[in-house]
Formats: structure tokens, C-alpha cells, sequence
């Protein structure tokens, strides 16, 4: 038996420059991090004393005989490549909602992906990871993703992320003072919505406009050296809850759908009640929001959003890891 944990992420600054489209002329980036808050695949050779040959369970149960009939696309497209004759169990827990914004797609890619591996003997690297995933998305399912949330959950961490033509990527440890990385997360807080939505529809409505929204897109790049400096410098930490606010308004403006009136009122709640700034995390349309807020009026937001679930979080540096292998 195998089980792998991958970690979700929350991305800050440069989401929309990490699709294929934009990348391959522009060149991209994007500061993001890695959180305790996990998918799990557990993954197992089934005895042949069943009616069916695979099982597979996620938010429904599938009992199946052939991989053309797996209903999960993921798990359809991936299996249908790792499978020679014997039969499987795969499980899969995760600590938090898919379609939210926090790369749960690519979190349940790359833990598949790591569970499979080892099921095979085989120790993979998170570049393979990462790159496999991309494969996977981009090019077998045929999703309107970008790069970003592959690498990030794969290699884990608080990182800038560089993407280059050629499906080319660099990921780079963002090196911090002793304790600027916990001030930041005491500033930080994390609600779900509860509106979940499939990213891919709602990128493709993003991708659609970039050449239109070019000067949008070269500002929200241009925010993760900002924030970097903000954070490595020792300016004062206010200035990222600022500039998260600033990427905020710019990244509603890309595609009339990355907002909602309902999203629009909770997020004009929160500036009332101690936010600084914030954004909605993923593609946009709903899933999870994160805010900058002072420590001492972090009670005040959660009473005024008291409607929506509170996730504590914190930074993670593990990536994707087999946690179990027997």
C-alpha cells in the first residue's frame, strides 16, 4: 500500500502570466506557497475476489472492470496509461473542497501521480512531478490551465516561480529575514466562500482576453518583485496587504466573470473590518479568499464574515511526499 500527501497552495501575486498563451511571448511569474492543508491518495494492488477489478473512491464510489469506463477524466486518462492487467484501489482524502482556488486539481494530479510511481518501485523528482502533471492537464485532458499550481504543490514551499518559453519553469526559495515569514502569516487569513466553480471555464474567459488586457497582465508580473521587496527588505509589512489589494483590482478586470455581486459584498465586508487587501485564490467565481489583516482585528473579520468558514493555516516546505510506502 502507498499513500502520498500533497500539499494545496495559495498564490499572492502573478497568477494569469503562467498560461501557455502568455508565457510563450511574455515570459511569467508568480510568488506563492505551499499549505498544511493536504490531498491524500492511498493507492493498492486489489485482490482478485471482487466482480470488479478496480475501485475507485473520491467523492463517489466507481466499481469498474475497464479504464474506458471510469467516469473521473483524471483518473480515466492517467490509469488507462498505468494499468497492465492487475487491479487497483485508489482513495483519495483531501482536507479541503475541490473547485475552490487552492490547486486542488493539481494537488490530486500530482499526488496520483507520486502514489502510481511508487506503486512501481520508482522514486520520482518533484521537476518530473510537476512537468508530468502539466502534461497530464494541458495536453491529455485538454484543461485551460496554466504552470503554477503543478510546481508549486509538487516542490512545496514559499517561492517565485519563473516560467520561460519552452514549457520552461525555475523555482527559487523565496530567503527571508528570521521572522518575516511568521509576521506574514499572522497577517494572513483564509475563508471559503462555500461557491464552488471549475477553473478551466473560467480561465478560458481570462485567456480569451490577455492581448486585450496586456497592460493588466504586465502590472500583476510586475507585483511579485514588488512584493518580494517588500517582503526581503524589511519595509513595512502593510505595504503587502496593499499591493494584494492593488492585484485584486486588477486581476477583476481580466474577465468579468473572475467576480460575483456575492464576492464583491463579502470582500467589501472584510476592507470595513481590518482587511488591508486580499484576493480570491484560482481562476475567480468563487472557492476560497485570503486576506491581509492586523493580528489585533483578526476577531473582528471573523465575526463579520461569520457566515463563511475560517481555515487556520499555516506555510509548508514538503511538497508532495509518500508518506506511506508497503
Amino acid at each position: 500500500m502507498i499513500i502520498s500527501r500533497t500539499p494545496f497552495r495559495v498564490s499572492f501575486f502573478g497568477g494569469g502570466t503562467d498560461y501557455p498563451t502568455w508565457v510563450e511571448r511574455h515570459g511569467g511569474a508568480v510568488l506563492s506557497t505551499s499549505i498544511d492543508k493536504y490531498n491524500y491518495i492511498t493507492c493498492r494492488e486489489l485482490p482478485p475476489f471482487f466482480q470488479h477489478k478496480h475501485r475507485l473512491s473520491y467523492s463517489k464510489v466507481e466499481d469498474v472492470t475497464n479504464t474506458s469506463d471510469i467516469q473521473h477524466p483524471a483518473l480515466r486518462a492517467v490509469l488507462a496509461n498505468y494499468l497492465e492487467g492487475e487491479g487497483l484501489e485508489i482513495h483519495c482524502d483531501a482536507d479541503l473542497p475541490a473547485r475552490s482556488g487552492i490547486g486542488s486539481s493539481s494537488s490530486f494530479m500530482v499526488g496520483l501521480l507520486h502514489a502510481l510511481e511508487a506503486l512501481k518501485g520508482r522514486r520520482v523528482a518533484p521537476e518530473w512531478l510537476a512537468r508530468e502533471a502539466i502534461r497530464y492537464e494541458q495536453k491529455i485532458l485538454g484543461e485551460t490551465v496554466g504552470y503554477q499550481d503543478q510546481v508549486a504543490v509538487a516542490f512545496g514551499g514559499f517561492n517565485i516561480i519563473y516560467f520561460m518559453p519552452g514549457e520552461n519553469f525555475k523555482v527559487e526559495p523565496l530567503i527571508l529575514p528570521p521572522g518575516r515569514k511568521n509576521d506574514l502569516e499572522k497577517h494572513l487569513m483564509l475563508f471559503f466562500t462555500g461557491f464552488a466553480r471549475f477553473a478551466s471555464d473560467i480561465a478560458k474567459s481570462q485567456v480569451d482576453n490577455f492581448e486585450k488586457k496586456s497592460t493588466e497582465l504586465n502590472r500583476m508580473r510586475g507585483m511579485v518583485d514588488e512584493a518580494v521587496d517588500i517582503l526581503t527588505v524589511g519595509k513595512d509589512l502593510r505595504l503587502f496587504g496593499e499591493l494584494l489589494h492593488d492585484a485584486w483590482i486588477h486581476k477583476r478586470s481580466i474577465s468579468d466573470r473572475v467576480s460575483t455581486n456575492q464576492i464583491d459584498e463579502i470582500y467589501n465586508q472584510a476592507r470595513k473590518h481590518g482587511a488591508i487587501g486580499g484576493k480570491l485564490l484560482g481562476a475567480g467565481g468563487g472557492g476560497f479568499i485570503v486576506f491581509f489583516v492586523e493580528p489585533a482585528r483578526k476577531e473582528e473579520l471573523r465575526v463579520a464574515l461569520k457566515d463563511l468558514i475560517h481555515v487556520n493555516f499555516n506555510f509548508e516546505n514538503d511538497g508532495s511526499l509518500i508518506i506511506y510506502y508497503r
